[in-house]
């Protein structure tokens, strides 16, 4: 799965006519399931997705973090949306994979793993297509939606991830921490 994700992101030396072109303009948003519902980010945060793998649980976390991964060396910690919104854990499938981005942190960045049922596509979704978070009745607080995406007569769900992240609240994850994780990350996947 890894591999089929990430070609849409990468050029790919086997089939480069299958990669979908993916540029930094405003408005284009990846689009991803959560129990059934189709949820999008923007791609500027975005650095890659992966195909779900083992999780390093780490005692004492909020009950949205799902644990930590080892990311070419850098500890990343992964949290299930789904628990974040208040609903039961993700269930993991065939097609469950991990969005690794970048959020702001007070003043840095922090990079974290969100765990989705299913990545669909990039979309272009313009401005003047998107509408104010409703005032009542979402499945999610408000504060963590960016609005809502007219697409094919549909609403896609847009997230703000600087507040669905809530980098504060993961501040757990300081550089002292990471370095402390790391030594028993790269020991459990080993």
């Amino acid at each position: 799965m890894s591999t089929a994700i990430q070609s849409d992101l990468r050029p790919s030396a086997t089939n480069p006519k299958s990669v979908m072109k993916v540029s930094a303009e405003p408005g284009q948003y990846l689009t991803f399931m959560l129990a059934g519902d189709v949820f999008a980010i923007g791609i500027l945060g975005i650095k890659e997705i992966i195909e779900y793998s083992n999780l390093t649980v780490v005692p004492m976390m909020p009950p949205y973090i799902r644990g930590v991964i080892n990311l070419r060396g850098a500890v990343v910690p992964v949290m299930d949306l789904l628990v974040r919104f208040g609903a039961e854990p993700s269930q993991v499938t065939k097609r469950t994979g991990i969005i690794i981005m970048e959020a702001e942190a007070g003043s840095g960045h922090q990079v974290i793993g969100v765990v989705v049922d299913a990545v669909n596509a990039v979309l272009d979704i313009a401005s003047s297509d998107i509408e104010p978070p409703p005032a009542f009745g979402a499945k999610i607080r408000t504060d963590f939606m960016q609005g809502l995406g007219k697409v094919n007569g549909r609403f896609v769900i847009l997230l703000n991830v600087n507040h669905m992240l809530s980098i504060d609240e993961v501040a757990a994850f300081t550089e002292a921490d990471t370095a402390a994780l790391a030594a028993g990350v790269e020991a459990a996947s080993t």
